[in-house]
């Protein structure tokens, strides 16, 4: 029995039995050490050497937490929602449709950009969503179809357009370690390889909004945040100057540093310096910004010591070995074997960023054994290194949606959020990428 196996089955059983994401990760992690034979000790010891990586990340949430506090507290949002809102209240039938497309389509080109062109990553979703949730209750969208489209711009962009975060993956991860392990391919090369598996995420993108989540979904509406919304802004110009600038000064301060505490917190003086937040206000800003986010950060920390768990065991390469028993030659078989298994150490890992440089040492040389041609071998660690990234617990391609499309309790992270990508962005990939490793 491979503890890898174990340990990313048990976990994803426990989340879908509504089991807290935290310990669900934490009671697998024990089983799959233990499984393995590291002992109880050298399993917690494994684990909490891992916590130690996600304190960065969950310090970063709390951060921007914060800063869409100080958002929210300036009226910034509402002078957003409110323009919106209006336009929702002025239209009707086919026009109202137009315009929840419009807003669909506008949410698809940030999460995009928050990947190549502005690289931020999640960081605007806390910041973005919240206030346009009385807009999608208004519209009675589906979030699950926001949550998809969130997913799509931040996990399709970085697998084919090598820019921003794109480049990381494509170049200095995923191309850089194909050439470490023996494979001879030039760089702009593997953007091309991966085109046939993005058209995969984008198949199921489209049936997410306009088949599974296109009919409309009735959620509890917060008089108190509508009131909040029609309430008039003092000094509307001003706090519109403001926010701007808090917004771009802090996406600067992030590529600059590319820190997203720096970028949370230079948003969240600039709000406070220009008066727009009072300072007698800073304490409840953070205080609220860390009860926003507490929940995914440490679903994050815990994420790395799973991550951590999972490297210790060395499950990781007997798991590969086993598939390659069973293929004996049958690149088609091969293909499958190969996506599968990415599929169950990405989703268990939860970032293909950090799966990436541990599959291609196991599965390059076993596509140059089979004889697959460059092209297919750098489609096929490509994509099973992005293979659960959209449907795992624990990535912040389902943790980042979560965290803006539950500010009200009404999307719960496994079943509004995981389940959905996963058929929608999984399955597509697992059948597009096996189609690019057999016409590549």
């Amino acid at each position: 029995m491979n503890a890898v196996v174990i340990g990313v089955i048990l976990m994803l059983g426990l989340t879908l039995a509504r089991v807290n994401v935290i310990v669900a990760m934490t009671l697998s992690a024990l089983v799959a050490g233990l499984t393995a034979g590291l002992g109880l000790t050298d399993t917690l010891n494994a684990f909490n050497a891992g916590l130690s990586g996600g304190a960065e990340i969950a310090l970063s949430y709390a951060m921007l937490g914060a800063f869409a506090v100080a958002i929210s507290k300036s009226g910034l949002t509402r002078i957003l929602a409110a323009k919106l809102l209006q336009k929702v209240n002025d239209n009707s039938g086919k026009s109202e449709n137009l315009l929840s497309y419009f807003i669909l389509f506008i949410i698809l080109v940030c999460a995009i950009s928050s990947q190549n062109l502005v690289p931020v990553h999640i960081a605007f979703i806390p910041i973005l969503i919240p206030p346009l949730i009385v807009v999608f209750n208004k519209l009675k969208l589906d979030r699950r179809a926001i949550a998809c489209i969130l997913t799509f711009g931040l996990a399709t962009s970085y697998m084919v357009l090598p820019y921003g975060f794109g480049g990381i993956y494509l170049y200095s991860i995923l191309h850089k370690n194909l050439v470490d392990n023996g494979l001879e391919i030039i760089n702009t090369q593997v953007p091309m390889a991966m085109i046939i598996p993005a058209c995969g995420m984008l198949f199921g993108l489209l049936i997410a909004v306009f088949f599974s989540y296109k009919k409309r979904r009735i959620y509890k509406q917060d008089e108190e945040e509508e009131n909040a919304v029609n309430v008039i802004i003092e000094h509307p110009k001003k706090v519109l100057i403001v926010g701007v600038t808090a917004v771009l000064a802090s996406l600067l301060a992030q590529n600059v540093s590319g820190s997203m505490i720096l970028g949370g917190l230079v948003g969240v003086m600039i709000f406070s310096l220009f008066g727009v937040v009072k300072w007698e206000q800073n304490s409840d800003v953070f205080s609220k910004g860390v009860a926003m986010m507490a929940m995914i950060g440490f679903i994050m920390i815990s994420a790395q010591g799973f991550a951590a768990v999972m490297k210790a065991t060395g499950d990781v390469g007997s798991l590969v070995q086993s598939a390659a028993l069973i293929i004996d030659g049958n690149k088609p078989l091969a293909a499958a074997l190969i996506l599968f298994v990415g599929l169950l150490i990405t989703m268990g890992i939860g970032s293909s960023f950090s799966t990436v440089p541990i599959i291609a040492t196991l599965f390059v040389p076993l596509c140059l054994e089979l004889d697959f041609s460059i092209m297919a071998t750098a489609a096929l660690v490509g994509t099973a290194g992005a293979l659960g990234d959209a449907g795992s617990p624990a990535s912040d391609s389902t943790l980042g949606p979560t965290s803006g499309l539950n500010v009200d309790g009404q999307h719960d992270h496994i079943w509004d959020s995981v389940v959905p990508t996963f058929i929608h962005f999984n399955i597509p990939l697992l059948i597009f990428g096996w189609i690019a490793a057999m016409l590549l």
